[in-house]
């Protein structure tokens, strides 16, 4: 799976240089574009705006374009185009079927779209660019290389933070196609937003541009009118405000369709004036050092916590206190618990239910969750607190949504308990990180009481049973490092994108989903008491496992559908599912433009789950394996909220040897007693 770019030069349809544009004259090139553009005093206004712009060099013209011929533009895109929706981590979309760009057409769909030619022939043109270059001091641009392409937003499409860097991309722009008769409201959403960046040191002493979790320019979209920008590597980041539902008392018939043209401008290519033997090379090695070089990671917020156990000093002290347990209980019921006391202590037991389900600490349904994930390397597991503990969890959630949160970054963390993670073109959501130490002082600075997540992060999860009962579920030998976060990913703004694992050995990773709001995953009729919050006892954790929910029992996202955006309504999808997929051995990432490879017969999926109340999924993950929250829509119900952990392990070799030996022997036994 990977980003990368789709443009290239202009080919016709034998994959030849095309020969089908033509060299505009200047006045054919002013009718195509509204009266009085390129009147030296309203150009002299344009480049004065676009120096004084914030939070980087950006610009916008309205209107741009000749009214009719727009208008035109617009009827042969619904008439002519078909769009399939595309998701991704980065983006929710729809995207013309047939028409990657406007180059390379056959002659039969270029006779169907001659006013989209014309618009792009004049966009491109000399005079035009020209226009552009004069106003953005960029230098000059390829008339050559077009770059632009269809794009339709509905309701919960969006395209999350990303610079557009790569290769030989100059400018930025969007030239937007909404309805011209329903002008098109700011509330709708839409927006192209910029995010401000700050200047600070990398490891090296040298400058690095950091960028801010929160947007400080929004330009909503119009008809006819064109936004762009420089682009500027670590720079020019920038979003698409995802495209709201209506609300029950809005009016529905009016269709919120954000259409759009959108590319690039790009460096002169060979032969053309302004050419630079190797540039596009050095800007597209450039690019790509940037992202693998990551010279702002160590301001990256949550920085990794990991702690490393020292379980090994106390092996022999906990073999001991195992030995006193047994001795004075009968022998019978010594052995009735000794695959249990192998592992656990009593004083283990009675820690951990007082958090987890009581079945998942029985010794049968310990078996079943442990072949479970020696086959497929993943556990999701319901109903995983007790009904006593999930009822004390829900409560607290519940109640936090309740009271509005700050709007900026810095208040949320100077007002709550919660940090936001940062920066936006990886992850932005909200965090708590394991820190009994720091957590238990601001306690008693504050004079209040350690929450219920916070006694998860910092209590059950990093306690030595806990630990014990994850390597015996999984399988593993023992666990040795940890690091936990609380995360809540508010409804229209939160998501992380794809990143990979680069460790060389595997580790664990699991994940405690604790939203207590329906609407992320289609109901399941044996499930219906979970809404009541009445699903977490012991029998409904044990008929879970005993149905076979111990494996890779997960909601799939549904498949993306292919129709036109403005004649049939998507189901509302909320988004905020996780996601493990197989990575690529391409390095090469282009956060602009993302090809997943979904778009093959394989989708590359290895284990998803959507958010819900109660479940925590468990995922041995392999080096290069990619994974993501998806953005959460603001159209969900609440928030997603979790606890994630990653964790260090340590498998025995030659375990599925004595496994296997333990079977066949466990089975003569049991026909033995079968027999007596």
């Amino acid at each position: 799976m990977k980003r990368k770019t789709d443009s290239r030069e202009s080919l016709n349809g034998n994959g030849q240089p095309d020969t089908k544009k033509r060299a505009l004259s200047s006045e054919e090139v002013a009718l195509r574009f509204r009266d009085g553009l390129f009147e030296p005093s309203v150009q002299q206004n344009y480049t004065k705006a676009y120096a004084q712009s914030q939070p980087y060099l950006h610009g916008v013209i309205h209107p741009l374009i000749e009214d009719s011929l727009l208008r035109s533009v617009r009827d042969e895109i619904q008439a002519h185009l078909h769009f399939t929706e595309k998701e991704t981590d980065i983006y929710k979309i729809f995207q013309s079927g047939d028409l990657a760009n406007l180059d390379g057409l056959d002659d039969g769909s270029l006779s169907r779209l001659p006013s989209i030619l014309k618009l792009r022939d004049a966009l491109y043109s000399a005079r035009f660019r020209e226009f552009l270059s004069a106003v953005t001091g960029s230098g000059k641009l390829s008339g050559q290389k077009t770059d632009m392409a269809i794009n339709v937003y509905n309701e919960g499409c969006h395209l999350l933070c990303h610079d557009d860097v790569i290769g030989s991309r100059r400018l930025s722009y969007i030239l937007y196609l909404t309805d011209p008769d329903t002008p098109w409201q700011a509330e709708w959403g839409g927006a192209l937003r910029l995010y401000p960046t700050a200047t600070k040191k990398d490891a090296k002493g040298e400058d690095v541009k950091v960028p801010s979790p929160d947007f400080s320019r929004s330009i909503p979209p119009a008809f006819n009118q064109l936004s762009f920008f420089t682009v500027q590597p670590g720079e020019s980041f920038h979003d698409v405000e995802e495209v709201y539902h209506p609300a029950d008392n809005d009016d529905k018939s009016k269709k919120r369709v954000r259409m759009a043209i959108s590319g690039w401008f790009h460096i002169p290519q060979k032969g053309e004036d302004g050419y630079e033997e190797g540039l596009e090379e050095k800007l597209a090695e450039r690019s790509s050092l940037s992202q693998l070089q990551g010279r702002a990671d160590i301001y990256d917020l949550p920085q990794p916590k990991t702690v490393v156990c020292d379980d090994d000093d106390n092996a022999q002290d906990d073999k001991k206190d195992q030995t006193e347990d047994v001795k004075g209980k009968g022998k019978a019921k010594a052995e009735q618990e000794e695959e249990t006391s192998a592992v656990f202590t009593e004083s283990d037991l009675n820690f951990l239910i007082q958090y987890i389900a009581p079945s998942y600490l029985t010794p049968d349904i310990a078996d079943e969750m442990s072949d479970a994930f020696l086959n497929d390397s993943s556990l999701n597991l319901e109903h995983f607190l007790s009904k006593k503990y999930a009822a004390k969890v829900r409560a607290y959630i519940e109640e936090q949504e309740k009271a509005p949160l700050p709007a900026s970054s810095d208040e949320i963390q100077s007002k709550s308990d919660w940090t936001v993670a940062r920066p936006p073109h990886k992850h932005r959501y909200l965090y708590q990180e394991h820190n009994p130490e720091a957590q238990a002082q601001a306690q008693v600075s504050a004079g209040k009481e350690k929450t219920p997540i916070q006694e998860l992060i910092n209590d059950l999860f990093p306690s030595k049973p806990f630990r014990k009962w994850l390597a015996l579920i999984t399988g593993s030998d023992r666990i040795t490092s940890y690091n936990f976060l609380a995360r809540r990913f508010r409804r229209g703004q939160d998501y992380t994108l794809a990143h990979s694992y680069e460790g060389e050995e595997p580790r664990l990773e699991f994940t405690l989903c604790l939203t207590p709001t329906p609407g992320w995953e289609k109901e399941d009729p044996e499930d219906e008491d979970e809404g009541e919050g009445e699903g977490e006892g012991e029998e409904a954790a044990k008929s879970s496992e005993a149905n076979g929910n111990t494996n890779n029992s997960t909601s799939k996202p549904e498949p993306s559908s292919s129709k036109p955006p403005a004649t049939e309504e998507p189901e509302v999808s909320v988004g905020g599912y996780e996601i493990y997929m197989a990575g690529e051995e391409d390095d090469k990432q282009d956060a602009a433009i993302y090809q997943s490879a979904a778009d093959d017969e394989d989708d590359g999926i290895l284990f998803s789950t959507a958010a819900g109340w109660n479940r925590l999924s468990i995922v041995l993950r392999d080096s290069n394996t990619l994974k993501f929250v998806k953005y959460v829509s603001a159209a969900a119900k609440g928030d997603r909220w979790d606890v994630t952990g990653e964790m260090g392990v340590v498998f025995s070799e030659g375990d599925d040897e004595d496994d296997d030996e333990g079977d066949e022997d466990d089975g003569e036994e049991d026909d033995g007693m079968e027999e007596d």
